[in-house]
């Protein structure tokens, strides 16, 4: 399966992009797949979203080894929890040890687990976003109020997680992304005229559209087209990683 992601600044923000995104092997036949939006009006919410990415790259790392080691595989939705247990601990050990405040730990995530082998994944949203599978989507919108991960970091995990009801299980997975929410705010960046797109149509043209599938820089050129085409930028920062089963196609 092809990987395509992009990340950008919003037109509304002059110094950081405050989304990030990772995405690595994490075991035999899986992929680890995350996108991060920093709440912008906590302190410095780049670093939040920055932090989560380094800690997501050093557990895969750490769980690609132990499956190498142990010649022992979990299944997607047991991996998938423990890469978010142990990401909780990271987050509270950090914001002990580096003494970091509750608005400095605030950010969105869509974290997920895909089995490239069987084309499943086990996905849960932290805040909002939105995924796209095989032409359908599934929006999370908590009304600019995200529960974010930060807020609960003096909880107990297990009992955090028995409440979270912004998971997906997908099968049978041909075309897969992940964004933040920034995909819905793109707007006209200058006075000059161009031809009409609808909100539908853009998110058609990053999510669904395979055309040049073939180039790595899909994304990047459908931002231009959007751009050169249409005079549209986004307002947020907008975050995506698209994975493609190219084999089908």
């Amino acid at each position: 399966m092809t990987k395509y992601d992009i990340t950008i600044i919003g037109q509304f923000h002059t110094n950081h992009n405050e989304d990030s995104l990772f995405s690595s092997e994490i075991g035999k036949n899986k992929r680890l797949l995350a996108v991060m939006d920093g709440c912008s009006a906590a302190i410095e919410s780049h670093f939040s979203s920055t932090l989560t990415a380094k800690l997501l790259k050093r557990i895969a790392k750490e769980e690609d080894y132990k499956a190498f080691i142990q010649q022992k595989e979990k299944n997607t939705n047991e991996l998938l929890k423990d890469v978010l247990r142990q990401l909780f601990k990271d987050l509270a050990e950090m914001k002990s040890k580096i003494g970091l405040e509750r608005e400095e730990l605030l950010n969105t995530l869509i974290l997920g687990i895909l089995n490239t082998a069987d084309k499943t994944a086990e996905i849960i949203v932290i805040g909002d976003g939105l995924i796209a599978c095989n032409g359908q989507l599934f929006e999370y919108d908590q009304d600019n109020k995200p529960d974010y991960l930060g807020y609960h970091l003096n909880e107990n995990f297990d009992d955090w997680f028995s409440m979270q009801t912004q998971v997906l299980s997908l099968k049978n997975i041909q075309d897969l992304s992940i964004s933040t929410d920034g995909i819905f705010t793109f707007k006209p960046f200058n006075n000059q005229k161009y031809e009409p797109i609808s909100e539908e149509k853009i998110i058609e043209m990053l999510l669904f559209d395979t055309t040049n599938n073939h180039n790595p820089n899909m994304l990047k050129n459908k931002i231009l087209e959007l751009e050169e085409e249409y005079g549209l930028k986004p307002s947020d920062d907008l975050t995506i990683i698209r994975v493609i089963d190219n084999t089908i196609n």
